[in-house]
Formats: C-alpha cells, sequence, structure tokens
C-alpha cells in the first residue's frame, strides 16, 4: 500500500512528463484567449519543473542498492600532521619516518 502512496521517481518523472504534454497539446490545439491560457501555461511549467526534479532525483540514486559508489582510491600511507608530531616523542617520530621511508621504497 505504500507503495502505491509513495510511487518512485521514475513514475512521478513519467506522469509529470505525460501530463505537462497533454497540458501543452491543450493549449496548442484549443489556444484559448482568455486567463485560461495563463493558468495552463503555468501549469504545464510546473509539470515540467516536477519531471525535471524527479528525474535528478533518479539520477542521485546509486545504480545497485547495498553498494558504495566508487570513490577517488586510498592513495599511500597516511600522512603525519603537527598535532601527530607534537605528541610523539622524537624516537616514535623517527621510528614511524622510516616506516614510511620503507613502504615508499616497495
Amino acid at each position: 500500500m505504500g507503495r502505491i502512496l509513495r510511487p518512485g521517481p521514475r513514475a512521478v518523472a513519467a506522469l509529470a512528463s505525460l501530463a505537462a504534454v497533454a497540458v501543452l497539446v491543450t493549449l496548442l490545439v484549443r489556444h484559448p484567449a482568455n486567463i485560461l491560457t495563463v493558468g495552463l501555461a503555468l501549469l504545464c511549467v510546473l509539470l515540467a519543473t516536477v519531471a525535471g526534479t524527479a528525474v535528478a532525483a533518479l539520477r542521485e540514486q546509486p545504480s545497485t542498492p547495498g553498494l558504495t559508489p566508487p570513490g577517488p582510491p586510498d592513495v599511500g600511507p597516511p600522512v603525519l600532521d603537527a598535532d601527530t608530531l607534537d605528541a610523539l616523542d622524537s624516537a616514535a617520530v623517527r621510528a614511524k619516518l622510516e616506516e614510511l621511508d620503507d613502504l615508499r621504497d616497495r
């Protein structure tokens, strides 16, 4: 029941675009020359905006659920920042730097 009350972005985009085309065809064929023209034009713009927003929401969703989108790979070993260097004693810093040099030489 919840799926009927909350359609997905694909269904919203399809319905809004079909409704926008129907309103546009009505505007072009009948061409009423009164306030109805303005109302139908605004409705067409609103439906096109809803369709565009639904398509954008559809593009934001990951293609396969459960998998994280690919990001930049982790490059190199962790870097020592100034706070870490202040907190460590000099022997530990030398050991860490030698360890990093060994990793870079590989």
